[in-house]
């Protein structure tokens, strides 16, 4: 009988936690630095996040890849195929989501690729979509090798993503105009299905970045295992925090050849991020499993982790749906109507007006947006619906 892990529960629930947190401030432009990305080599705590989910991903996947070992490939590639088009198709959905736009005071439908401008047309990958992929690299890479294979495999997929990327453009590989991704990404995707986001077409979520991602899965595969063979013992806790130390030093290291970067999503930043999340998961199993530290604060991750994908998929999905409502705030000199939504009034209004420091009302705004999602995810749960993909 494998042991219940509720730490891991807490874990994998705080994660999307500050996922929502984190993407839902007030305003872009007032947000405290750790609640930010790292402008380009760094990490600041907020790109801890996503590794972390997948991370976790990985992590639930020791938990249920053993079933699937003993129910054959045929089932094996079911229920994979299955959720690895349902969670890219969603996160497609949400980039179109909600299909309107507003042009010249006028909905009008907005285009796979623009009729107006050929570089402008609907975003294909993005954090689900590279979710859906990791896990499904990871998913085969485990089910078809050896543990010990599939760690060698690993090892040479960072190797190689270190190599390819430096051997693609020598003198300047690890910048934003120089990393060889993006050069993948506008072949295979086009330019009008790429994030814009940095100024130039570059996917922060891009194909070929997604292969370290890969990696971050089957270390999270690895520690789940881990932590089911050895059981609940100091012994697993030591070798666990021990592995983790390891693994930042290692990052750390590496990152002074092959700078710790989230946007291309580099070897030395999935080992680095790792090391961190088995660190933490330690901690957290020492004070929930083995202090019994348990209260209102676990409980509150604990509730996001019942329906993780569904309330990151609503938090989302919602604030672009409200993006539809909208009336005049006021006119410009010019005589221009100003309009405003139903959430950025609530900011601009309620959350705003809080603080002489504008960082405080945007803090504000997103703790206040966790908290409806946690009571959406409270009610889900109290309720016993649970929503698997």
């Amino acid at each position: 009988m494998k042991e219940r892990y509720y730490s891991l529960d807490v874990f994998r629930g705080a994660t999307v936690a500050l996922m929502i947190l984190v993407n839902n401030p007030g305003s872009w432009s007032h947000i405290y630095g750790p609640l930010g990305h790292a402008d380009w080599h760094g990490c600041t705590p907020t790109d801890l996040v996503f590794p972390f989910f997948l991370f976790a991903v990985g992590n639930a996947m020791a938990f249920v890849m053993p079933r699937l070992q003993a129910a054959g490939s045929s089932s094996f590639w079911k229920k994979v195929l299955k959720r690895f088009v349902l969670i890219f198709l969603i996160g497609l959905f949400l980039n179109w989501n909600p299909f309107v736009e507003f042009q010249d005071g006028a909905l009008v439908f907005k285009q796979w690729v623009s009729d107006a401008n050929p570089d402008k047309g609907i975003r294909i990958l993005g954090v689900l979509q590279r979710i859906a992929l990791a896990y499904l690299f990871a998913s085969i890479l485990i089910f078809y090798t050896k543990p010990r294979i599939t760690f060698y495999l690993s090892c040479l997929l960072l190797l190689g993503y270190w190599l390819l990327v430096f051997v693609a453009n020598p003198t300047d590989p690890y910048s934003l105009e120089g990393f060889v991704g993006t050069a993948w990404d506008k072949a295979i995707l086009g330019i009008a299905h790429m994030y814009k986001g940095e100024g130039v077409p570059f996917d922060p979520e891009g194909l070929f970045s997604t292969i370290p991602s890969v990696v971050q899965v089957v270390f999270g595969y690895f520690a789940g295992q881990y932590i089911q063979q050895k059981g609940k013992n100091y012994d697993m806790l030591a070798h666990l925090l021990l592995a983790g130390i390891i693994m930042v030093l290692t990052g750390l290291i590496w990152g002074t050849n092959f700078p710790i970067n989230k946007k291309i999503w580099t070897s030395s930043y999935v080992l680095y991020t790792t090391g961190l999340a088995l660190m933490t998961i330690g901690v957290m199993i020492y004070l929930i499993e083995f202090k019994g530290q348990r209260g209102a604060w676990s409980k509150f991750f604990d509730v996001f982790g019942k329906n993780p994908l569904f309330i990151f998929v609503l938090s989302g999905f919602i604030p672009r749906l409200q993006g539809l409502i909208r009336w005049v705030d006021h006119v410009d000199e010019a005589g221009n109507p100003a309009y405003i939504t139903p959430f950025s009034w609530f900011y601009k209004y309620v959350c705003e007006p809080i603080s002489a420091d504008p960082r405080n009302g945007s803090l504000l705004y997103a703790i206040i947006t966790i908290l409806f999602y946690w009571f959406l995810a409270w009610l889900m749960d109290r309720k016993k619906i649970y929503i698997k993909v």
